[in-house]
């Protein structure tokens, strides 16, 4: 059996062979020859770079599991297991065996690895273009293996390992070890910042399907926060604001902008449409039933629902349906054709707010109050750690986005008294389960590899 992340290696090469359009290349490369030697144009990065963008869209991650399973663990959602999903995650009960998304955040790595390792002054084609290519790979790698350190470093457990940080494709490491929460860190800031520098303000992507000079500083902006770098926080989501190519949507389009794409709010967003249809296997089927959905498993809590004031337009999101309380105006296309965004300025807005929090900056309130006065809410007169945490919760609320606040700020995850939540008691923190385990293939396979405790 070989590693997967091994096996990432050699799918990637396939891929980013398959992605490149056969007048660019040798016939015969595209069958049967390694990667070495078939990218002489910039635009076979062109084909790389979207098979990359492509595997992120998969089931497994933002297709839907990554950011389903980030909802069930908390006091948001819960699983009704109308079709056996997401139960398991519910109750915090996988095991080594239970999957994950680690074999498709490294098949994206190794996409992104093999551009960046192309020396783009021996490609014909635009050199400037080659390097905006380069840059969004490096954002891409840096975006994988944050997924990748979240869920399963042991940041929350107690422990210090993170996870493989793999920079090479086909590098000498085929079964490399784990390399430590704070080392994974250092690598993912960097390959932001040398993605930032990389890429041309020229070419920004009004679409937003892909990675642009700020999506870097975005990122970025995520990043610093969850591991409590507040001033690297502050700076990069006020580079972001101080671009003035975003800006917040207000309360009489917010509904409707889920069901649009290339809003003005947002700076990243995976696309999606008919031919990427994911059927029972979409976000929108696993949320709810109406509108030719089926299954319906994941459910909001009461708790979530009523967070709303009245006047809030973020409370129309959310709806009953079969006597459930159920999201049902975040990817509200039942064929999975509405793009996911990956991340919009509402989240730099809070980053900054709650990094100008934690900096002493006195901007922070003024920050913060542009998300509610742009949502028919009350400004709020004061701020603290619990105002900011409800705020983003309100905000970012069936985006994947609640876990992370729960384990980042040590509160780990809270039963409700009489919710439906699958845990039947507060999970304190750290904990064991707040780390996932590696898959049992990576670890039979890669002698290098240590198990999470627990599991």
């Amino acid at each position: 059996m070989k590693s997967t992340i091994l096996k990432s290696f050699v799918l990637s090469g396939l891929l980013a062979l398959s992605a490149c359009t056969t007048e660019d290349l040798d016939p015969t490369l595209a069958q049967s020859k390694s990667v070495e030697g078939s990218i002489t144009d910039v635009s076979n990065l062109y084909g790389i770079i979207k098979g990359a963008y492509s595997g992120l869209t998969s089931t497994g991650y933002y297709g839907r599991d990554y950011i389903i399973n980030n909802e069930v663990r908390t006091d948001n959602c819960w699983s009704n297991g109308n079709s056996g999903r997401f139960i398991t995650q519910a109750e915090f009960q996988y095991n080594s065996n239970s999957g994950g998304f680690w074999d498709e955040a490294y098949d994206v790595i190794g996409l992104a690895n093999i551009i960046i390792g192309t020396d783009i002054s021996e490609l014909t084609g635009s050199a400037a273009y080659g390097n905006h290519l380069k840059g969004q790979a490096y954002v891409i790698r840096a975006l994988a293996h944050f997924d990748l350190v979240k869920q399963y470093g042991q940041q929350n457990s107690g422990g210090t390992l993170g996870v493989p940080y793999v920079v090479e494709f086909k590098g000498d490491d085929l079964f490399p070890s784990r390399d430590t929460v704070a080392s994974n860190v250092t690598n993912i800031m960097a390959d932001l910042q040398n993605g930032f520098d990389l890429m041309d303000d020229a070419q920004f992507d009004s679409t937003k399907q892909f990675i642009s000079k700020y999506t870097a500083k975005a990122i970025e902006s995520r990043v610093a926060l969850y591991f409590g770098n507040y001033t690297a926080a502050e700076a990069a989501a006020q580079a972001v604001v101080s671009s003035g190519l975003y800006s917040i949507v207000p309360a009489n389009s917010y509904v409707g902008s889920w069901a649009s794409r290339s809003n003005a709010n947002s700076i990243f967003e995976l696309a999606f449409n008919n031919a990427d249809n994911r059927g029972s296997n979409s976000l929108a089927f696993i949320y709810r039933t109406t509108g030719g959905g089926v299954y319906g498993d994941v459910r909001v809590t009461e708790n979530a629902r009523d967070l709303y004031a009245a006047g809030d337009v973020r409370g129309q999101i959310i709806g009953t349906e079969a006597g459930f309380v159920t999201n049902l105006g975040k990817y509200p296309s039942i064929d999975n054709a509405d793009n996911v965004v990956i991340i919009r300025y509402e989240e730099v807005i809070l980053n900054l707010a709650e990094a100008q929090f934690r900096n002493g900056n006195s901007a922070a309130l003024n920050t913060l109050n542009l998300i509610p006065t742009n949502r028919g809410a009350a400004a709020h007169s004061a701020i603290s750690p619990a105002v900011i945490w409800d705020e983003r919760r309100k905000e970012l609320m069936f985006e994947g986005h609640r876990y992370d606040d729960l384990m980042r700020s040590g509160t780990g995850v809270p039963k409700i008294a009489g919710s439906n939540q699958n845990i039947t008691a507060s999970l304190s923190y750290p904990n064991n389960l707040f780390a996932w385990p590696i898959p049992q293939a990576e670890i039979d396979a890669n002698s290098n590899m240590v198990q999470n405790d627990g599991y």
